[in-house]
């Protein structure tokens, strides 16, 4: 895995970007891709929906590292936050290069158990969203002959578990195959999916964490720079750690009957509770 803080990665993506659009970027993962961006001297837009936060992330990350961070305040769970998020990624003037969907959450609960309008406001905000926003930004940077996307998914992708696991399922199926659509355009897409990280996620769910074990914790700034590192080599689907890409080498050759069974006493142990 990538050191975070190594010289010699901190030039690996910058053939891709001068601004990069980050949804979800006060908290967790998409907190630590702001960091690492301007960190590199790149220039942000920052989205999210509460406001005061973003301004507040905004004037740190200017301060400590001299780049210019853009506030755009948008709940993608509604269509005119899409739609706002969509016109910023399409303005020709003001061009995004790189673009980070990220914004995601979980529900607490096994299917029907958890409220059909909060099931439908999850695939709002994993799929139409996602599929919106990378729209508009390819469509853009293949005008420009350059750029990238970043679809934040999980390795819950892999396995038969809810209605996340399908969504982000789908965030991969869907990246993938716009991937190979765009092959020799200069825009390059990559489903990040990463597994347990120390983020905001779980307690905004109502999720227990004590009874995950240690090591299956990623930090989310090492997973970044990995993620950075994929990227750059053009990879489609990004697994940021060997610890969960043996877990997945086990899980492709696992019967799929058995493996749901085994996902379900997982989710029961490690998940909601």
């Amino acid at each position: 895995m990538v050191d975070a803080g190594a010289p010699q990665a901190r030039d690996h993506y910058a053939w891709v970007m001068t601004t990069a659009l980050i949804t979800g970027s006060t908290a967790g993962i998409g907190a630590a891709f702001a960091r690492r961006l301007a960190a590199d001297g790149h220039d942000l837009v920052l989205v999210a929906r509460d406001t005061r936060r973003l301004r507040e992330q905004a004037t740190e990350l200017h301060d400590r590292h001299g780049i210019e961070a853009e506030v755009l305040a948008a709940d993608l769970s509604e269509d005119k936050g899409i739609e706002t998020v969509a016109d910023r990624l399409g303005d020709r003037r003001n061009p995004v290069d790189l673009l980070i969907n990220n914004a995601g959450f979980g529900n607490k609960g096994r299917y029907l158990e958890v409220s059909m309008a909060d099931e439908l406001t999850m695939l709002k905000v994993h799929c139409e969203a996602v599929l919106r926003l990378t729209s508009a930004a390819a469509e853009a940077m293949r005008e420009r002959g350059r750029g990238g996307v970043v679809n934040v998914a999980s390795v819950a992708a892999f396995v038969p578990r809810g209605t996340y696991g399908a969504s982000k399922a789908w965030v991969v199926q869907f990246t993938q195959g716009a991937a190979k659509d765009l092959a020799g355009t200069g825009v390059r897409l990559m489903a990040l999916c990463p597994g347990f990280v120390r983020t905001e996620f779980h307690q905004r769910a109502g999720m227990g964490t004590d009874n995950i074990p240690g090591w299956m914790w990623l930090d989310a700034d090492k997973l970044v720079a990995a993620a950075l590192t994929d990227l750059a080599r053009g990879k489609s689907v990004s697994i940021p750690d060997p610890r969960y890409k043996a877990l997945m080498g086990l899980v492709k050759v696992t019967p799929r009957g058995l493996l749901g069974g085994v996902t379900s006493r997982t989710g029961r142990k490690y998940g909601p509770r």
